[in-house]
């Protein structure tokens, strides 16, 4: 049976564990072995602090952002319910914005098969027609991508053409009606105003700042 190997907190005092899980004596380990070793740990308990700090911060944001908007509705003596939306808030000089996204992920269900039967017929005769920019642009935004997944982006897209072909038109409505959200994910994102009046983001990612 092999031995199991120790955690952390069981490593016996005088005693490392090394990447393989086994315990090395501390006096068989070079010094600069160790020096490393406590060099790495603290940066990662430095990282670790950072990392609570941010994930405190968004939270109170989120919630201090959803305050203030119930706050400025009561001024119209209104109540705010449902889903919550973007919001853009702007400092009084101007200098600094604050923005709650919500980003939705949507995928689209069978009726998406049905919008591109009705699509592929307008784009037979259509082509006979000599409209070969159009079956171009409609292809293109049933390409998938580099994971296989249809892009929402690029479908959703073809409802801004102005085509009034009645199976276009059934087409685009198959389309909205196979939109499916399925999840979101919420944002907080903040700016301040360079000399030339451009927001540019404060960024709170390592390897940006």
């Amino acid at each position: 049976m092999n031995a199991k190997t120790p955690t952390a907190d069981s490593v016996p005092e005088g005693f490392r564990q090394d990447a393989k899980g086994r315990l090395v004596p501390e006096d068989q380990i070079k010094e600069i072995d160790k020096l490393r070793d406590e060099f790495v740990l603290s940066i990662v308990d430095r990282a670790c602090e950072l990392r609570d700090e941010l994930r405190d911060f968004k939270g109170d944001v989120f919630s201090e952002i959803e305050a203030f908007v119930e706050t400025s509705a009561q001024e119209y003596d209104v109540q705010i319910g449902g889903k919550k939306g973007n919001v853009q808030l702007t400092s009084f000089d101007g200098q600094y914005k604050v923005i709650r996204a919500i980003q939705e992920h949507i995928t689209f269900d069978e009726r998406l098969q049905a919008a591109k039967g009705l699509i592929d017929e307008c784009l037979k005769e259509w082509t006979a027609d000599a409209r070969p920019e159009i079956a171009t642009i409609v292809q293109d935004a049933f390409r998938v991508d580099a994971a296989g997944n249809i892009r929402t982006g690029q479908v959703l897209g073809l409802r801004r053409l102005n085509i009034q072909d009645p199976r276009w038109l059934r087409a685009m409505d198959a389309i909205a009606d196979a939109v499916q959200v399925t999840g979101s994910k919420s944002y907080v994102r903040i700016y301040k105003r360079d000399e030339s009046g451009r927001y540019l983001p404060i960024s709170l990612n390592i390897a940006e700042v």
